[in-house]
């Protein structure tokens, strides 16, 4: 098998092996069993997700997003930002850039680490979804941000039991078949939340969630409680900020920022992947 050349980058701790697919090597049989092996911790490379940078006759590239589990979502936004950085530290893109997602095309701006993404708008917006309410829970609502999230408010986040509560609403019958994404938050001032984040496809609690993190603060604001740019404090310790504009009962002009980190370059040894 000939090697694949990957990078490994994070943002806010959230992590993804990274390869450029332009050329096609990587066959549409291949995706998803690449993913699911290449993402296992300790014995591969290990990651959230794996990102494919693929040729577009659109815009300056397409990108296929696959979870740890090899299934393929239709967004994720710190994978996005990473991918920008990636595309435009390897010539693919300029500072300034859109690439195609299933969502539709993603505009994002690169500035050093920094990248700013603008997110598909944000739909099915529902307060006080009717989920039986759990010890420390205070409301319970859904948006989709590019993929499905419940946002539970709570009072004690830190002792909080995010993965046995986060994998009983991912899989609760009001999300069947594909599921949802389920997020625990607490409002901390009203341009502060911090949030943590159970993601479907990874099926544990992840260090950040881009998506998540925007789904807890627009719901915050719908709430009255946070207004824009929304610093969101994540499980692993940075903050991302949103940015949004309130229209009506929804909203528009969505941004996520926050800084990409490159972990390292190298090749996939065919070894990794048995």
């Amino acid at each position: 098998m000939k090697k694949i050349d990957f990078w490994k980058m994070h943002g806010s701790g959230n992590d993804f092996v990274l390869i450029d697919n332009r050329d096609g090597n990587i066959s549409e049989a291949d995706v998803g069993p690449l993913a699911e092996k290449v993402c296992r911790r300790r014995e591969s490379v290990g990651a959230d997700g794996l990102i494919l940078v693929m040729e577009s006759g659109r815009h300056d590239f397409a990108w296929r997003y696959l979870n740890a589990d090899g299934g393929e979502v239709e967004m994720c936004g710190n994978g996005g930002r990473c991918v920008a950085r990636f595309a435009y530290l390897k010539g693919i893109a300029g500072p300034e850039m859109t690439f195609e997602t299933l969502t539709g095309p993603v505009s994002a701006k690169v500035n050093g680490r920094m990248v700013k993404v603008l997110m598909p708008k944000p739909s099915d917006l529902r307060l006080d979804i009717d989920l039986e309410p759990r010890q420390g829970w205070r409301e319970v609502d859904f948006i989709n941000t590019g993929v499905p999230h419940v946002v539970v408010h709570v009072e004690d986040l830190s002792a909080h039991p995010v993965v046995e509560e986060g994998r009983a609403i991912r899989y609760h019958e009001m999300f069947s078949p594909s599921g949802t994404n389920a997020n625990f938050v607490r409002v901390l001032g009203p341009d502060l939340i911090e949030n943590r984040t159970y993601e479907r496809g990874v099926e544990d609690e992840t260090l950040a969630c881009g998506t998540g993190a925007i789904a807890a603060a627009l719901v915050s604001a719908a709430r009255e409680r946070v207004r824009s740019p929304t610093r969101v404090r994540t499980r692993g310790g940075e903050e991302l900020r949103i940015h949004f504009v309130r229209e009506g009962n929804g909203f528009r002009d969505v941004y996520l920022e926050g800084s990409t980190s490159i972990v390292y370059q190298a090749q996939l040894h065919e070894e990794a992947l048995e």
